[in-house]
């Protein structure tokens, strides 16, 4: 047998590259699909907290001043209007992020009720910072904190039930918005 006519079998031959390629296309077709959702939750969460972040750096530009606040003396107990801010920063933060993951789980069609108590809360907590701040209107401070805490909870409630991460970042922010009532509370009778 002549060595020279002799030929090695080749994938080509046996129709195992073709199957390979398709195999490979579809993984590669999944692996994209997978990073453009990848890039719409990533759009999704940049967007659910960054708005509520950015309306409450607006709401604090705007209102913060304390003028109702720093006029009065306070027990040693109140928190400076720094503090204040920062922790209301935060709890937006935390809200806007506990929102969003019960929209990636679908809770928002599941659960409208979630989603009106979410922005009743948003709309609350920035009418709050003006009433108590800007105004130094202590009764009406107090009613809007007390139903921030009472949309607060419905969030709590509603949220847990769909994504029990979004309900437990709920619980600082339910903490902080009924200090901010005994805070509330304080200042009228001060």
């Amino acid at each position: 047998m002549d060595s020279q006519n002799l030929r090695q079998r080749s994938r080509d031959d046996s129709g195992v590259t073709a199957a390979a390629a398709t195999t490979d296309e579809k993984s590669r077709n999944r692996r994209e699909k997978r990073m453009e959702m990848a890039k719409r939750g990533l759009r999704s969460l940049v967007i659910s907290v960054s708005l509520p972040l950015f309306l409450t750096l607006l709401n604090i530009y705007l209102f913060g001043s304390g003028r109702g606040y720093g006029a009065k003396p306070k027990p040693f107990w109140f928190p400076p209007l720094w503090l204040l801010h920062t922790a209301c920063l935060a709890e937006s933060f935390l809200m806007g992020l506990s929102a969003w993951f019960v929209w990636a789980d679908g809770g928002f069609h599941v659960r409208p009720n979630a989603f009106s108590l979410y922005s009743a809360y948003l709309g609350f907590s920035l009418a709050w910072l003006p009433t108590v701040f800007w105004m130094g209107a202590g009764w009406s401070g107090l009613v809007l904190s007390l139903a921030m805490v009472a949309t607060l909870f419905g969030c709590y409630s509603d949220f847990g039930k769909v994504n029990t991460i979004a309900g437990n970042l709920v619980m600082p922010c339910l903490a902080w918005a009924a200090f901010l009532s005994v805070v509330n509370l304080k200042l009228v009778f001060l």
